[in-house]
């Protein structure tokens, strides 16, 4: 028998926790509420849920407050809720470790769907530790992708990657040379089929090219713009 899914709605709004946990139960998922980013952190420790839907303004302690305490305890996947819709917010959010970002007023079928996204994705990337299985490493210069420790490194230090950052770096890294754009990207790392804003991606390559350059240079120069199309990973041998 499948292990049920658990998700934490937190918000300060009871109406959008009843809501959402009304479309979400209809999923078959087990939902747990939380009105305070404090209580998000306490019940994250109590329990390990398969992601977190974390509202941002918030009393005691907002949702970025929280969402950086529980990433240094876990990985759970998650989505912000927040009103605040500008990119210099979006960006906070991501380089705090948000997995994903939609603006108030949402849908909440759109929600559904993009929970699932995050589902989909955090069961298609688990790490394995089953002893006796040949360790998924890439290899190239500059640059090294442990994937089934999910770690990082570029000439020989390790790079902290928020999860949607090493997944959008690894994706690119599997195909050399190729060629996405944005649409495709959304599809493939994020699994957006329908929804998705495609400054997502452009402010995750952002991020990942700061990141990779504070260690290496030549490693940030591997994830390359292609103009009017997207982007593709390129080795550098110098």
């Amino acid at each position: 028998m499948s292990e049920t899914v658990k998700l934490l709605i937190v918000d300060d709004e009871e109406r959008i926790r009843r809501l959402l946990r009304m479309y979400l139960e209809r999923e078959g998922y087990e939902i747990m509420e939380a009105e305070n980013g404090q209580q998000a952190i306490d019940l994250s420790i109590e329990y390990d849920f398969h992601a977190i839907l974390l509202d941002i303004m918030m009393p005691v302690k907002d949702g970025l407050e929280a969402m950086k305490e529980i990433r240094e305890l876990k990985q759970t996947p998650i989505m912000l809720l927040t009103a605040k819709g500008e990119e210099a917010n979006r960006v906070e959010g991501f380089e705090g470790g948000a997995d994903d970002y939609i603006v108030k007023p949402f849908s909440p079928r759109e929600v559904v769907l993009r929970t699932k996204a995050i589902l989909r994705r955090s069961a298609s990337v688990a790490p394995s530790n089953t002893p006796g299985v040949s360790k998924d490493i890439v290899v190239f210069p500059h640059l090294t992708i442990d994937h089934d420790a999910h770690r990082v490194t570029a000439d020989g230090v390790e790079v902290s990657l928020t999860p949607k950052e090493y997944e959008l770096l690894y994706f690119l890294a599997k195909s050399p040379d190729k060629v996405f754009d944005r649409e495709q990207l959304l599809k493939e790392v994020w699994h957006y089929d329908f929804f998705g804003d495609l400054r997502t991606v452009d402010t995750h390559v952002k991020r990942l090219r700061e990141k990779l350059n504070r260690v290496s240079e030549s490693a940030a120069k591997m994830i390359v713009t292609v103009w009017g199309v997207g982007y593709k990973f390129e080795v550098i041998n110098e």
